[in-house]
């Protein structure tokens, strides 16, 4: 037997698959001794009815003629190694997946030999062999169709009764490996989206049904394990803490796509029984209560973990009802829920600083708010103190987008801006919430006019295009009282109802508060911007002069502040980077969606790799500081700009670069606009001779310059010319701005000298790692001591380098000075006055020998 197994043979002929056949037929024992040939035989069966379906027909008659499948049942029953197992189910599965003829596809499912693999008791305590099982299965589902899924179910009075495949496939739906899970969702979504009535019946019919709600229960565990997660990266962030938090959402993101994949199938009553299993078993016991915590709790990762999963679900999952009721949900207080609930993923429940929506809900007759109303609308944001029970979920938002740290306004803003996004969200519930535009109801209001509504026709040419009193639409009715009626939570809502117009003025109070505080990203603030946008000049109505004036004052505080840093490390780089913050700024407003995913709540985009590596007072934190300043002063202009009306210039109104004068040491040093590079020839009428030893032990000589060239400066160091001793050639230049120029204490001929980075290194991609933060290598100032012949010579060196610093200040604090006056800035831009970018063709040049 053995001989004639390893006898030459041509490896794709019929005769070599009778051959194997007539084989596999004899065996009456499968051991050790045999189960190479076994496995062997089933290997080539498979690879030769995979060519026969594709060449040769015969192959696959000569297949069905001896049964074969129900050999491969028989060597399984005879089989005791687990070798033949692992052999049978991936001969199968390529079987399977390979075959191309359908009359071969309904032969291999139109007995029960398919489905009692399916339904064999394998050891899965293999994984080796539940790796195999699981594709075996997913193979099969591969070929599913109308047709063919009716050979693998068992009917009795035209219902299904038994579908093995997909029992036996949600078995392993929860397995601890995530290859498993993944397999069987690809099962599912194959099954689901088949399209079959009875199976749909079967599958939406109990027990199997449970498998939904049992999703959303695992789901759940994995939103409390990301929150864990969360809450020990905040106490103690390790280096793999981001890659860890990355690969977490990264499956929460791949669940909920998986939920909205199968809601696609469109399976009468599934898209019901996720919605209410997430509101019921995820979103009204977990997350909403967890949107607010005691004030003596430091941990907010559940609300941080809170706000990023309503973002995620909102945006991926496109089921009506469930946006809509989560929408509607933020009109209850948290009490409502922890009532009904009792659940949240850590903390004590309690007020937070914000006052009732009962305040706020008188409007006068026409929609406008009135004096009283007005002035109680403005101290929303204002109250330190506040013991009410009853607080909306939407004010809580509010009230962290006010008073909130960084994370939890993001996230706040992150929730309101994905809601104003959300397509399936009806518009009387964003006009609830504040946040549909003037437009949008102009549009809703022109229709009822048109169909011959009075009060639509009323409103519509009506002097203030405002809602009526109560200003809430049937479908947010509809939907409150689902809330109440379905979901078991009771609250009263206030008798007042719900006004649109009161809320979209707390909404911009809110947003105007927010872009006041100075402890908040300009990154954060970029985004409260896009928010306010969408709602401007759309809510004319609730903008006030109150507002502007707000906006005036901390613009006004943004160009102090900006001005400050004309003095300080980095003024030669200061017109650039406005100029490229700009442009981003604008692209960001002006976009129909927001710039980030929820996910950058827990992903900040760049930082640096340890605080350890940033030396106090380095021009590296200095540099950081100056991007931040410069992205809020554009992000206020811009925001002042829209909110007057005014068209918004491509680039900043600045003033171009201003003509050098005669004497400066620029000119009589005879630098072109190129600026100092190594081996050029320089004028050594101003430079004062010096010593510096770049090694040590080893001085050199040379003659030290500061030169101001515009907006950008140097500190050069040149070697004296032979045979020209006026002259010399360039050696090392390093930037002028941020030197930090200091004569020693103890030996007053040495000058100390902080040599700046050529470029900001945060700017640079060159400077990041693969995790986005910048390598320490990048973190270092260098260091100068100059040695000069006598203490005057160290004073002019000094004095030289002050003046020229101030030369520099000078000419940038000129170019941007119509900029820091609002009006001139203003009159400048309708005019389209201004240089483009910086000019300064003039790059500081790396420091180098």
């Amino acid at each position: 037997m053995w001989y004639s197994f390893w006898r030459s043979r041509d490896r794709f002929s019929l005769d070599q698959l009778r051959y194997f056949t007539d084989q596999l037929t004899k065996v009456q024992i499968v051991n050790e001794v045999n189960k190479d040939f076994v496995i062997e035989a089933l290997r080539s069966i498979a690879e030769l009815i995979t060519y026969g379906d594709q060449n040769d027909p015969t192959f696959f008659e000569f297949f069905m003629e001896k049964q074969v499948t129900s050999e491969f049942v028989r060597i399984l029953k005879l089989s005791r190694t687990v070798s033949v197992p692992l052999q049978l189910l991936q001969t199968v599965s390529i079987m399977v997946q390979n075959l191309r003829s359908e009359h071969a596809i309904y032969y291999m499912f139109s007995n029960e030999h398919i489905n009692y693999l399916i339904t064999y008791s394998f050891d899965f305590r293999n994984d080796e062999l539940l790796s195999y099982y699981i594709s075996f299965l997913r193979a099969i589902s591969g070929k599913l169709n109308k047709s063919t899924i009716s050979l693998l179910v068992k009917t009795r009075d035209d219902e299904v009764v038994s579908f093995p495949l997909y029992v036996e496939a949600i078995r392993f739906a929860f397995h601890e490996e995530n290859m498993v899970r993944t397999a069987v969702r690809a099962v599912t979504l194959n099954v689901y989206h088949v399209g079959d009535d009875f199976v749909n019946r079967y599958i939406t019919s109990a027990p199997h049904r449970d498998y939904f709600s049992n999703l959303i229960s695992f789901f759940r565990r994995q939103s409390m394990d990301l929150n864990r997660l969360v809450s020990d990266t905040l106490i103690t962030a390790g280096p793999d803490s981001s890659s860890t938090v990355i690969a977490a959402v990264d499956e929460i993101e791949d669940n909920l796509y998986y939920f909205s994949d199968v809601v696609s199938a469109g399976i009468p009553d599934v898209g019901r029984l996720i919605t209410d299993s997430i509101l019921m078993v995820l979103i009204f016991p977990l997350l909403l209560p967890s949107l607010r915590v005691a004030s003596d709790n430091d941990m907010q990762s559940g609300i941080v973990t809170s706000l990023y999963l309503l973002c995620c679900i909102l945006r991926i999952v496109k089921i009506k009802d469930l946006a809509n009721t989560i929408a509607a949900a933020l009109f209850y207080p948290v009490e409502a829920f922890t009532n009904s609930y009792g659940d949240k993923f850590n903390g004590q429940i309690s007020d937070h600083d914000f006052t009732s929506e009962s305040q706020l809900s008188q409007v006068s007759d026409n929609g406008n708010l009135t004096n009283s109303d007005s002035r109680q609308a403005e101290c929303v944001l204002t109250q330190s103190d506040c013991s009410s029970s009853n607080l909306s979920l939407r004010e809580v938002l509010l009230s962290y987008i006010a008073k909130g740290d960084d994370i939890q306004v993001l996230g706040s803003l992150s929730v309101l801006a994905t809601l104003l996004q959300t397509k399936e969200l009806d518009e009387s519930v964003l006009d609830g919430l504040g946040i549909l535009p003037q437009r949008k109801q102009h549009k809703k209001l022109l229709l009822q006019a048109l169909v011959g509504e009075a009060s639509g026709e009323e409103q519509l040419f009506s002097t203030k295009n405002s809602l009526p009193r109560d200003g809430i639409g049937s479908e947010l009715d509809v939907y409150l009282e689902k809330i109440k009626e379905q979901y078991g939570v009771s609250f009263q809502l206030s008798d007042e109802g719900i006004s649109p117009h009161v809320h979209r003025f707390q909404l911009i109070d809110a947003l105007v508060s927010l872009f006041c505080r100075s402890n908040i990203s300009a990154d954060t603030l970029w985004d409260g911007g896009w928010l306010l946008r969408q709602l401007l000049p759309y809510s004319e109505s609730e903008f006030n002069s109150n507002h502007l004036e707000l906006l005036k004052v901390s613009y006004k505080n943004s160009a102090s502040s900006l001005v400050e840093e004309v003095k300080g490390v980095w003024p030669d780089f200061l017109i650039t980077v406005l100029c490229s913050e700009w442009r981003k700024c604008k692209r960001a407003m002006e976009s129909s969606s927001p710039r980030k995913d929820p996910n950058c709540m827990f992903l900040p985009q760049q930082k640096f790799s340890s605080e350890d590596d940033i030396p106090e007072g380095s021009s590296f934190s200095a540099g950081k500081k100056m991007h931040e300043v410069v992205k809020v002063f554009v992000l206020l202009y811009q925001i002042q700009t829209f909110t007057l009306g005014i068209a918004l210039p491509e680039q900043p109104p600045i003033v171009p670069p201003g003509d050098l004068s005669v004497n400066c040491r620029a000119q009589t040093s005879g630098l072109d606009v190129s600026g100092p590079k190594p081996g050029t020839e320089v004028s050594l009428v101003n430079a004062v001779p010096c010593r510096i030893a770049f090694e040590r032990g080893k001085e050199r000589h040379f003659c030290f310059l500061a030169i101001s060239l515009r907006s950008s400066g140097w500190l050069v160091l040149a070697e004296e010319l032979p045979l020209k001793k006026t002259h010399g050639v360039v050696r090392v230049a390093a930037p002028l701005a941020g030197c930090n120029p200091r004569i020693d204490e103890k030996h007053s001929k040495w000058l100390h000298l902080r040599i700046r980075p050529s470029s900001l290194p945060f700017l640079d991609p060159a400077k990041f790692n693969d995790h986005g933060k910048i390598k320490a290598k990048a973190l270092v100032d260098g260091r100068w001591t100059l040695a000069f012949r006598d203490e005057e010579s160290c004073k002019s060196a000094f004095s030289m380098i002050v003046e020229e610093n101030n030369f520099l200040s000078d000419e940038v604090h000129r170019r941007l000075k119509p900029l820091l006056n609002l009006e001139t800035a203003l009159d400048l831009s309708t005019l389209s006055v201004g240089a483009p970018e910086d000019s300064s063709p003039y790059i500081t040049p790396p420091d180098s020998l």
